[in-house]
C-alpha cells in the first residue's frame, strides 16, 4: 500500500497508525504549495484524488482511500491484534468512532482551514480559537477521569489523529495552558512513543 502524504498535514496519523500495526507502507509525498499538486514522482495528485488533500491511501488493488479518519480504521483492522481499534459492532469501537469524528469535525475543521489563512482575518481567527478551548476542555475533562489516553489505558488510532491535530497548536497560536493532562499527553507521546519519533519528520 502507499500512503501519499504531505509534511505537516493530519497524513502524519495513519503514518503512526500503520507503524504502531507493523504494517509497512510506502510513502510519496505531495506538494501541496504548487497548483495542480505533484508528487515526488512527479504524478498529478489530483487524479489520485480530486478533492486535492492528503492523506490518500492506494491499496494493493490499485484502489484508493481517502479521509484520515477512515483511513485510519482501516489500517488498524488489518491488525486486529495491534488493538488500535476494538472490533466492528463493539461498543468500544462506537466510541473510538465518536472520538474520531469529534477530532474531524469539532477540531480538525477548526485549526484547518480557519487558522491557517491569515486571509479569513484575526476575528474569524479569534472566533475559531474561543471555539478550539471550548472542544479541548472537553477533551482534557475527559483525559483527567478516564486517561492517559482517549480509550483509557489503550493507544489508539484515534491517539495518533488527536496528536497530529494538537501538534498544530504552536504554529496557530492555539493556547494550550489550561489543559494540562491534554499537554502531558502529546508530550508524552512525542517522547516515549517510539512509532510517533520515528513517523514525525516524514508526515
Amino acid at each position: 500500500m502507499k500512503l501519499y502524504y504531505a509534511t505537516g498535514t493530519c497524513s502524519l496519523s495513519p503514518h503512526i497508525v500503520a507503524l504502531e500495526a507493523g504494517i509497512e507502507l510506502d510513502l510519496e509525498k505531495v506538494n501541496l504549495a504548487k497548483t495542480p499538486h505533484p508528487t515526488e514522482t512527479g504524478v498529478d495528485f489530483t487524479t489520485i484524488n480530486p478533492n486535492g488533500y492528503v492523506p490518500a491511501l492506494e491499496l494493493d488493488d490499485g484502489s484508493v482511500l481517502t479521509e484520515g479518519a477512515a483511513i485510519v480504521q482501516y489500517l488498524a483492522d488489518r491488525k486486529p491484534g495491534s488493538q488500535l481499534m476494538q472490533p466492528a459492532g463493539s461498543d468500544e469501537r462506537y466510541r473510538e468512532q465518536s472520538w474520531l469524528n469529534f477530532i474531524a469535525s469539532e477540531l480538525h475543521k477548526m485549526y484547518s482551514p480557519w487558522l491557517f489563512h491569515s486571509e479569513y482575518g484575526s476575528q474569524a481567527q479569534d472566533v475559531a480559537r474561543n471555539m478550539l478551548a471550548r472542544r479541548l476542555a472537553f477533551v482534557e475533562n475527559h483525559l483527567a477521569k478516564s486517561g492517559p489516553y482517549l480509550a483509557g489505558e489503550r493507544f489508539s488510532a484515534a491517539d495518533a489523529y488527536l496528536f497530529t491535530i494538537v501538534g498544530w497548536s504552536a504554529f496557530t497560536k492555539v493556547d494550550l495552558s489550561a489543559f494540562p493532562k491534554l499537554r502531558a499527553s502529546w508530550t508524552g507521546l512525542a517522547r516515549a512513543r517510539r512509532c510517533v519519533r520515528r513517523c514525525r519528520p516524514k508526515a
